[in-house]
């Protein structure tokens, strides 16, 4: 099923489903309309305008007051794409590269941006052929958007960089030459639509936020499991507790523990004790404040995919191009800042439940394995949760605290909205492995308490988990299941 590209707001949803089963893009007629109405009026504006357009007839940043000759006008943007092409480091996962050309082609769609037709056909060109471009973490400040970044996704279309096709990281030019696309000569004004905007903080946040609506989901489960192993109360999930204090995402979580645990015989077995720690008591309100923090962020992601972010801005129909700021990245670095630090906290608590799940406290032997001392058991899975934890603490330092001036002083605040991106990309990664380690703990500390059996819901979860990681009886190499653990918890659906 081809996605048609339309003025129609992009929802996440929507997203999800176009890499899931990977659906080839394709423009509108309405989406082709805009493109090309905005573009032939560009172009007259060019040929009759007596004032100096930036970017567009003049240099870019703070040599803003260099006017450029009409027959340089495309050389100055191919000079634009090379010469900003410093995005080095690490490349980042290559659904973050689809993304960037999908929310690239979506924003220029909406008939803003005074690009040809073909420079946005050819984008959409790479995405469905799958010739990704090789696109790195490091260079952008997210203030003209995410220049050094966007300069390596676009060097392609005039034959330059690196593309990942086929498995493997190739010349474009071969790759190009492959297909039968000859280099593109950047229109004006081209080279600088393609190069503004927040496409690469915009990918990693879409990303991020996929992949954390269904952590959440698993925390939950996870936190219920664990809740039932370490012989928890269901009493500070009952519905009186949140109604008193009735924050959605803590009134949610709350009603999905008591509906996981719906007839479980943990919960039917008499309690000797009169509460549970933090870390399970107040599973309702840490994880529903997460849920908060990430509708929050989604609503402020949302609205950037589905914003004309490059600069300057054509108004066709109020006659006006203006100069502005709408790359500027801070809406999405304070945003992923926040993002990072809430997903975290599900990592914090969850390595506590961890921590006292080997604890030997209750019902279940220290470190959860027979014949301690002489087998570990699961006493070093918690050091590494405890180390990923902390290597969290360190990465949530907010990257939007800091400036760095830029472009001669022309650009002098700055967003660091990249940064922002990268890393909570990598704590979003980290929380995945942290629960995993928990669910390790839950499974088998749940195993040896048979055959007493949790809720018909997490039994079925627990028995797809075992397909993959079986019960411990003595020590064995624990990275193996720790890795199997993280891959089950990406590839489930909860």
């Amino acid at each position: 099923m081809t996605h048609q590209i339309t003025s129609a707001p992009l929802t996440f949803d929507t997203i999800a489903a176009i890499l899931r089963d990977r659906r080839p893009l394709a423009l509108s007629p309405g989406s082709r309309q805009l493109i090309t109405d905005c573009k032939a009026y560009l172009d007259r504006k060019i040929a009759t305008s007596t004032r100096p357009l930036y970017g567009i007839t003049t240099g870019f940043g703070s040599l803003c007051k260099i006017t450029i000759s009409p027959d340089d006008l495309s050389r100055l943007q191919a000079n634009l794409v090379m010469s900003h092409a410093c995005n080095i480091g690490t490349p980042v996962h290559p659904d973050i590269v689809r993304l960037m050309l999908l929310l690239k082609a979506h924003a220029l769609s909406l008939g803003k941006s005074g690009v040809r037709l073909e420079t946005v056909q050819r984008v959409i060109d790479m995405y469905n052929a799958g010739v990704l471009p090789v696109v790195r973490e490091l260079g952008s400040l997210g203030a003209s958007g995410d220049l050094a970044p966007l300069a390596n996704l676009f060097l392609p279309l005039i034959g330059e960089g690196e593309v990942l096709y086929d498995g493997k990281i190739q010349p474009a030019a071969d790759v190009n030459r492959a297909h039968g696309w000859t280099p593109l000569s950047l229109g004006a004004k081209e080279g600088l639509a393609l190069l503004n905007g927040t496409q690469f903080m915009s990918a990693h946040a879409v990303h991020a936020l996929l992949k954390t609506f269904k952590i959440i989901r698993q925390a939950d489960i996870i936190g219920a499991l664990s809740l039932d192993a370490h012989d928890g109360r269901i009493e500070p999930f009952l519905p009186q507790i949140h109604a008193a204090r009735p924050h959605p995402g803590q009134v949610e979580t709350a009603a999905n523990i008591r509906h996981l645990l719906e007839g479980s015989a943990f919960q039917r077995a008499e309690k000797t004790h009169v509460q549970d720690p933090y870390s399970f008591r107040c599973i309702p309100q840490v994880h529903g404040a997460t849920r908060d923090a990430v509708a929050h962020v989604a609503s402020v992601v949302q609205r950037e995919i589905n914003s004309v972010t490059d600069n300057p801005t054509i108004f066709v129909e109020d006659d006006l191009i203006l100069s502005g700021g709408n790359f500027h990245g801070q809406p999405l670095a304070l945003s992923l800042d926040f993002l990072a630090i809430a997903v975290a906290e599900l990592g914090s608590i969850s390595e506590r439940r961890t921590y006292r799940l080997i604890s030997g406290q209750r019902k279940t032997p220290e470190f959860l394995v027979a014949n301690s001392g002489l087998n570990s058991g699961f006493m070093i899975p918690q050091y590494a949760a405890a180390a990923i934890v902390s290597q969290n603490k360190q990465l949530c330092t907010p990257c939007s605290v800091d400036s760095i001036p830029s472009s001669n002083e022309q650009e002098d605040h700055v967003s660091m909205g990249g940064n922002a991106a990268t890393k909570c990309v990598k704590v979003i990664e980290n929380v995945e492995r942290v629960l995993a380690i928990e669910l390790m703990n839950a499974a088998q500390a749940i195993d040896l308490q048979r055959p007493l059996q949790t809720s018909p819901r997490l039994e079925e979860f627990l028995s797809r988990f075992r397909t993959v990681v079986p019960f411990n009886s003595e020590d064995r190499v624990m990275y193996r299941d720790i890795d199997h653990a993280v891959e089950f918890l990406a590839n489930d659906e909860p």
